[in-house]
């Protein structure tokens, strides 16, 4: 059932031709008890029946609600009426979410008076009949049509009169089949209200059954639908929802996989994952993956379960790494064994609760050693070899024991890279990461990584050298020539077993994802383009992109300026595979995670092993700058012999147009190399600057304002992330507290301006003389996100911000066509004060004589018409810029290049979609504007921005 709702959108449907408010209103009053003549207010019986209530025989006000499950109830009226069964519980949130998001009435009888005037409305309820289930049950004639429609709600075969009107009205294109449908549940008399109100209360117990089993994938497809819509025929004038849980209850069992009674009873069922097989049929298939979950859902004291859809069950080891502030699991890491898999299949494994938590392990790594594995990697620099064995750095150093348990152990440890009479290189480093299934014959995974990245260390520069890896005494890995750049590593992955790892690709639950709010709520309903991924693949996967001290899909240098895939909350590939799962997105996103050691931004603290830290009397003096570099002695040494050159590289990075590289990584694979890569990354980020700029509190106030929005969305990414027990948590929490303090300060409570635009106010900060929305709309964004992920701080400096692009959609004075303009003027020429009102802004930024167009050019009417006097968003304004421009305008279409995915309204959409959830005065209204403007981007081939309003 859910799989139609993944493509469909509101401008899928359209309004009949023929289709006219009075048509609509007498099918209303037909459906209410009156006639053509006259009006006649709904019994109370049938205002219950409708959603409604009537007090003194007037019916009430119908308004939109401002949560989801204020419209379940409506939602599961149209599933009754037009299908004949309950909803689905993912059809049930989807279509409440799109509602809501709407700004729709909540009741039948508001939604069907809406209906006529409404292309939103329309759109909603006719998207219904555009399904593959509606075209499956209704292949018939509209004869047909109406006498199931009479069995869904009534239970009972139509009078020919009423077959007769509503078949003349559909057949006309007065209204639509869906229209017809809930028009007829409107006119219910007598008995038939009971019958339709049991059903919705029968409907609302079986969807919160299948919710609380989790059984949403079973109750799929023709055949499931059919037993539940025979269940809800069942149901009577009579019927009580007590009674009638076990005929509840029997189909429930019925829709659920063999086996699947076990799994219930052992605990809450959570999400899923999919297991999909890339290779030959394969058996005993280690998978390990991260998994966030929706906090206050699991403790650490519980475990979990796993259960496949052909009854397997598949014991699971889950190793806890952070928690919500409530106590409960927010990130793990999640080790079982698939017992097989047949060629091409894919295996739905679910995770439900059950028993205690996962014991650790005993094993050690000498076990491991013992078990026959061995390996190295060597470097030859100018003729010299430079070597680390895997034993050494196993038994030798402290390994850090990532993964614990009774299927998988997994220990990361470093080791110095020394010659055969033990000279240790100075700056070149390896490291070892062995992740052992146990349990299974040499299977065992070896991640190898070589680091140039010391920090205190003198000298550093490029190197250039020979690799070999040797696994299991093999060649496993080798490169001639490799150039490593100075403060940057890579690494690779290898198999003990020559022929290499487990070919699975994992696809993680979607909507579960988003739900946990770990990632933005981007729009589900976006179906992304074939050609958009095969475009990807061939572009991004290229022999030119991917490998050691390459970088995927990113610019080389940074900072280049323009719309682009990686800008955004989340890359275009990140979002691509979060919303298909797609494996060619998904490698796209992981070689550019890869690639993020390649940057010249990883100082690693030569005394405690992790990223650098500002927070102590030395570190507090580090600056990254080369500017800065005649302001020693500095903590950070300078390039060798202070020749650049031997530092040169072809990569620049920036915070301003820095995208998120290890975030999503880390989070849906559980791999240690991207929680550093986060790490250093985050750590880096408040370094490029003079050190009073920072504070030694990694304050970002001194960046360009997106580098601020970005680091921000950085920061905040290591602190919810990072394990709660390592050693930079701690201070990433105490850097993102230091930074919403200031912001706190300097605008909650400071108040510098009535716009809620950032104006540079504050010590240290970024100056800003005018306004550049979209910066500060990406700004806006990453508190609204900050305060999704749980950072209360956030939130009051959220509902300030907020202000900024909500007057832009809804103040007095503002044009909302102009909402999104790449400049803006926020200050009096004379004063330099911030003004006082968006009427202001805007006659400062849009004069008569100087309107530009998209691309800056300033354009007048031929016939010399104003354009300031035509009205916001009418059609005579968009006459005026079609003249003016030499372009067609569209009515409502609105400044900065509409209709791309990239341009400045799909920049405004997530600061929009986070300030219709903060709560503040107009924002609903200013999201509803922005829902309905007429020109709108396709995101199907870059969906980076489509976030929608939770």
């Amino acid at each position: 059932m859910f799989a139609y709702l993944q493509h469909l959108t509101l401008g899928l449907a359209r309004a009949p031709g023929r289709l006219t408010a009075a048509a609509l209103a007498g099918a209303l009053l037909a459906a209410c008890g009156g006639g053509n003549d006259a009006a006649v207010a709904p019994a109370p019986a049938a205002a219950r029946l409708m959603g409604g209530a009537v007090q003194g025989g007037v019916a009430p006000t119908v308004q939109a609600a401002s949560t989801d499950e204020a419209y379940h109830e409506v939602v599961q009226r149209i599933y009754i009426a037009y299908f004949g069964r309950p909803a689905d519980p993912a059809g049930l949130a989807y279509w409440a979410g799109q509602f809501r998001r709407a700004a729709v009435p909540a009741t039948l009888p508001g939604l069907t008076a809406a209906y006529a005037g409404s292309a939103t409305v329309r759109g909603l309820v006719d998207s219904f009949g555009a399904s593959q289930e509606s075209k499956d049950l209704y292949s018939g004639d509209n004869d047909e049509f109406i006498t199931a429609i009479y069995r869904n709600i009534f239970g009972k075969e139509p009078d020919m009169a009423g077959k007769n009107y509503w078949r003349g009205l559909v057949e006309s294109a007065a209204i639509t089949r869906t229209f017809a449908a809930l028009a007829i549940m409107a006119g219910a008399q007598a008995e038939d209200i009971d019958v339709v109100n049991n059903k919705i209360e029968v409907a609302n117990s079986f969807t919160a059954a299948i919710s609380e089993a989790r059984l949403n994938a079973s109750y799929n497809g023709n055949d499931a639908n059919a037993s539940a819509r025979t269940m809800l025929g069942m149901v009577n004038a009579v019927t009580t929802v007590v009674d009638f849980q076990p005929a509840v209850a029997a189909t429930v069992t019925t829709l659920a996989p063999a086996g699947y009674e076990t799994l219930v009873a052992t605990g809450k069922v959570l999400t899923d994952i999919k297991v999909q097989n890339t290779g030959a049929a394969q058996t005993s298939v280690p998978v390990t993956f991260g998994q966030i979950f929706v906090k206050g859902q699991l403790l650490p004291k519980e475990g979990l379960a796993g259960k496949l859809a052909d009854g397997s069950a598949v014991a699971l080891q889950m190793d806890v790494k952070a928690t919500h502030d409530d106590g409960s699991v927010r990130h793990a890491i999640v080790s079982g064994v698939v017992p097989k898999l047949a060629a091409g299949q894919t295996q739905v494994l679910t995770l439900a609760k059950s028993g205690p938590a996962t014991t650790p392990s005993t094993v050690t790594p000498q076990a491991l050693l013992s078990a026959g594995l061995t390996g190295s990697v060597a470097l030859t620099v100018n003729g010299v070899q430079y070597s680390a064995a895997l034993r050494d750095a196993l038994l030798t150093a402290s390994p850090v024991r990532w993964l614990s348990g009774p299927v998988v152990n997994e220990w990361i440890a470093g080791a110095p890279l020394k010659t055969a009479a033990g000279a240790v290189h100075p700056h070149l480093t390896a490291r070892f990461g062995v992740r052992w299934y146990n349990g299974l014959s040499k299977t065992a995974r070896i991640e190898v990584i070589v680091e140039n990245n010391k920090t205190f260390t003198a000298a550093p520069r490029n190197y250039s050298y020979d690799v070999n890896v040797q696994i299991d005494g093999r060649a496993a890995y080798s490169q001639t020539g490799m150039t490593h750049y100075h403060h940057s590593r890579w690494h690779k992955y290898l198999w003990w077993n020559p022929a290499g790892g487990p070919a699975v690709h994992l696809r993680h639950n979607t909507a579960y994802l988003i739900a946990s709010k770990a990632v933005p709520n981007y729009d589900q309903g976006i179906v992304t383009k074939e050609a958009a991924l095969t475009t990807l693949a061939s572009t991004a996967l290229t022999a030119a992109k991917i490998g050691p001290m390459k970088i995927g899909a990113l610019k080389e240098y940074m900072p280049t300026s323009g719309g682009r895939p990686d800008i955004g909350p989340l890359p275009s590939w990140s979002v691509m595979y979060l919303l298909t799962m797609d494996a060619r997105a998904k490698q796209s996103m992981m070689e550019v995670a890869d690639g993020s050691g390649t940057w010249s931004i990883h100082y690693r603290d030569d005394a405690t092993g992790h990223p650098i830290r500002l927070d102590n009397a030395v570190n507090k003096m580090i600056s990254t700058h080369g500017n800065l570099n005649h302001r020693g002695p500095l903590p950070v040494p300078r390039c060798a012999n202070n020749d650049w050159s031997m530092c040169s590289t072809p990569y620049t990075p920036d915070t301003a147009h820095q995208p998120s590289m290890a975030f999503l990584p880390y989070l849906v694979t559980g791999d240690h190399f991207y929680l550093e890569e986060l790490q250093f990354w985050a750590a880096w980020n408040p370094t490029g600057t003079d050190p009073g700029a920072h504070a030694g509190k990694g304050l970002v106030r001194w960046q360009q304002l997106r580098g601020q929005a970005w680091s921000l969305r950085t920061l905040g990414h290591a602190a919810y992330i990072t394990p709660d027990t390592h050693y930079m948590k701690a201070y990433f929490n105490n850097q993102l507290s230091d930074n919403l303090e200031f912001y706190h300060t300097t605008y909650v409570t400071g108040n510098p301006n009535a716009l809620g635009v950032y104006d540079g106010s504050g010590p240290g900060a970024f100056a800003s003389e005018q306004s550049a929305p979209w910066q500060d709309d990406f700004f806006t964004w990453s508190f609204g996100y900050l305060a999704e992920l749980g950072y209360a701080k956030a939130e009051p400096i959220l509902r300030w911000k907020a202000k900024f692009p909500v007057g832009r959609m809804t103040a007095l004075g503002y044009c909302w066509v102009e909402g999104a303009p790449y400049y803006m003027y926020v200050r009096n020429t004379t004063s330099r004060q911030i003004f006082a009102t968006f009427a202001e802004a805007y006659a400062a930024t849009f004069k008569e004589g100087a309107i530009k167009d998209d691309d800056g050019n300033v354009v007048t009417h031929p016939l010399g018409l104003p354009y300031l006097t035509q009205p916001c968003g009418s059609q005579a304004q968009a006459d005026w810029r079609t003249a003016a421009g030499k372009r067609t305008w569209a009515k409502g279409q609105m400044l900065g290049y509409a209709g791309s995915n990239l341009g400045y309204p799909s920049n405004m959409q997530p600061a929009l979609a986070v300030a219709a959830s903060s709560g503040i005065p107009n924002a609903r209204a200013a999201w509803t504007i922005f829902a309905n403007r007429s020109v709108k981007p396709d995101y199907s081939t870059g969906p980076q921005f489509a976030i929608l309003p939770r």
